[in-house]
């Protein structure tokens, strides 16, 4: 009984709790004391300003005290001394506020309130309404010279597309600025790129392996201007409206050898060693002879395959055409080509060929067929191309022939415009980059924003951009990206890692409780501001948003089916197709009708004008409705 009463005693009990609480942590006083004259340190600024307003306003008092007053002739000591203390500390308080150690104790601070992720202000500096519309002028240099109202009144997706909403904010980016989405497979890629093509303000070339971006957006953009479809794999058994034939322009020498770059950049596989990289550039200066003879002897690219598959023959008819060339060099390397020993030619010969073998395929043929692509009045008419292809790479050479044909000559009218811009800008909207378009994002996305080209792209996962453009261009792709969507599902731990890394850490608070459930003390631990597992396991149609200037926030994306101006258009074309087939239905009804009508006047002659009426009334677009009565009786109109 005694040993339980001592161990319910309080006091006994508070004395061992002091005791097992204060070893542990000796070193609290210690901290509290670092803290007591740190503070002390950073105090002296606001008491030297004290000081200086304290001086000023005891001056400015003496300055009021009758001129008798002997204490009035210290009235002006006082003044400077005070201004020059304030002047002092507002320099210096300045100076620490821009200072680093300033910034940083700034977003230090910013990160524990808003546990690392963008607050609203954050939002609304960097990527709201407000904050794109302050660069109307600079991104659509049409507005340079044009009244503020007329600023004012323009639509704000005239100047930028709006990602994503966090709460109840938008995030919107410019259009000078490259996004990136990343995510596996049917988690909402190409719907939130469907917006994209929905609101671009002018020209849009829109790729992918299916067809579900034409049946978003078509309609809604053949509202805007012509719509063509580029369809050299017969993807969803749409033929292609447009053609594209790859010899166009290789009369100049710059464009012949531009073609044959991304001709070959379609089969290619990444790589910068030296003997790879040896055998491509044999294989370019080749194919682009070849090509500028063909244009020159204004033959077809079937002759071109004919030419690589039969050197030895070809090499007369390449050499007369090419003395038309103004370029010499044209023709040393077609005869090097040609002439060369049998080992070297077939090792240029197999880096050329898988280029050309989209011409065994009859619809890819018929795709790039005579013809000459008109960019400028596509951008003048504010036209959609949509480009489909395959996932295999026989006619990818021929997708990213035709894109970079574009991308180039915007690139030449955006250099004759004011501004050295397009205005209103061009949208690549690349859905499956990596699979049916490799065209050279690795520089495009570093060149193309100013001017006025609009980069949206669309990949599974990191590992599928090194696969195409190697880890050097994977990396300058997300460096150049000014908008990181990061989509859930990911199972790749190291790319998880690396979005991870791209948050950034926060500050956590971990509680510790002694053995009788009382708090010991609070520690800070860095942790980082979403974790991997968070990152795979975001809902569906969420994504992390990873801006430039910003910190990281979660999102939630749009569909291109959810929107308004897509319903109205899909109820558009449903009563169309309800009205087409009401108009066979009532055409067969009529035909039937006045069939029924002659056969009946022949046997029943008294019936004749009732049946020239049918005849009458089935040749009208209303429907009649008749009575018949007694004789004598009229037909009657009904509603």
């Amino acid at each position: 009984m005694a040993t339980s009463r001592r161990g319910s005693d309080p006091a006994r009990l508070h004395r061992r709790r002091d005791r097992r609480v204060g070893r542990p942590f000796p070193h609290r006083a210690s901290g509290r004391r670092g803290m007591r004259r740190g503070h002390q340190r950073r105090s002296w600024l606001p008491r030297m300003a004290l000081t200086g307003l304290v001086a000023g306003l005891l001056g400015w008092l003496m300055h009021r005290m009758p001129p008798e007053t002997p204490a009035r002739i210290y009235w002006p000591w006082l003044a400077i001394a005070g201004g020059a203390l304030l002047l002092g500390s507002a320099v210096v308080g300045w100076n620490r506020y821009i200072a680093s150690s300033g910034l940083v104790g700034r977003w230090s601070r910013r990160s524990r309130r808003n546990q690392g992720v963008a607050s609203a202000w954050a939002i609304l500096r960097v990527a709201s309404r407000w904050a794109v519309r302050r660069k109307a002028a600079v991104l659509r240099p049409s507005l340079g010279d044009a009244h503020w109202w007329c600023r004012l009144l323009m639509p704000t997706r005239e100047l930028a597309t709006p990602l994503a909403r966090v709460g109840l904010l938008r995030v919107w980016s410019p259009i000078e600025d490259v996004t990136l989405r990343i995510g596996g497979p049917r988690v909402g890629k190409t719907g939130e790129l469907a917006c994209r093509i929905l609101d671009a303000p002018g020209a849009v070339i829109a790729t992918s392996t299916r067809t579900d971006l034409i049946s978003l957006t078509r309609a809604c953009r053949e509202r805007l201007g012509p719509v063509g479809v580029f369809n050299p794999s017969g993807v969803g058994d749409l033929e292609s409206t447009i053609t594209f034939d790859p010899l166009s322009g290789c009369e100049h020498p710059v464009t012949a050898t531009a073609r044959a770059a991304d001709l070959l950049s379609g089969v290619s596989s990444p790589g910068r060693d030296g003997e790879r990289e040896y055998w491509a550039g044999q294989a370019r200066r080749a194919l682009a002879s070849l090509l500028h003879a063909a244009a020159l002897g204004d033959a077809s690219m079937r002759d071109v395959q004919a030419w690589v598959a039969d050197p030895d023959t070809a090499a007369v008819e390449v050499q007369r055409f090419l003395r038309r060339s103004p370029e010499p060099a044209f023709e040393s390397d077609a005869l090097q080509f040609l002439s060369t020993n049998e080992r070297t030619r077939s090792s240029i010969c197999a880096s050329i060929m898988p280029a050309l073998g989209w011409l065994m395929d009859s619809t890819a043929a018929a795709a790039a067929d005579k013809g000459d692509f008109d960019v400028e009045q596509l951008l003048e008419n504010r036209g959609t191309v949509f480009m489909l292809g395959a996932e295999d790479t026989q006619t990818a050479p021929l997708v990213t022939a035709l894109t970079g044909h574009i991308a180039r000559q915007a690139r030449r009218l955006a250099s004759q415009q004011p501004g050295g811009r397009l205005d209103p800008p061009l949208t690549l909207a690349l859905d499956e980059a990596a699979l049916i378009c490799p065209i050279p994002l690795d520089s495009w996305t570093a060149d193309m924003g100013g001017r006025g080209v609009t980069i949206h792209i669309a990949a599974q996962s990191r590992a599928q951009l090194r696969q195409r453009w190697g880890d050097t261009g994977a990396a300058a792709i997300l460096n150049n990206a000014a908008t990181l969507l990061v989509y859930g599902g990911t199972r790749d731990v190291d790319d998880l890692n690396a979005y991870s890394a791209l948050t950034g850490e926060r500050d956590e608070e971990v509680p510790s409780w002694d053995p009788h459930g009382d708090l010991h003390t609070t520690s800070i631990r860095r942790v980082p501001v979403l974790s991997a597992a968070q990152i795979a396991q975001l809902p569906a149609r969420h994504v992390v948003i990873i801006r430039r200037g910003m910190p990281p926030a979660i999102g939630r994306v749009r569909m291109a089916w959810t929107r308004s101006d897509v319903k109205a258009a899909a109820r558009a074309t449903s009563r169309a197709a309800r009205a087409e087939r009401f108009e066979l239905a009532r055409e067969r009804a009529a035909w039937w009708v006045t069939a029924a009508a002659d056969e009946l006047a022949a046997t029943q002659p008294r019936l004749a004008p009732l049946a020239a009426r049918i005849h009458t009334a089935a040749q009208l677009s209303r429907p009649v409705r008749f009575v018949i009565a007694e004789r004598g009786s009229q037909p009657k109109r009904g509603r």
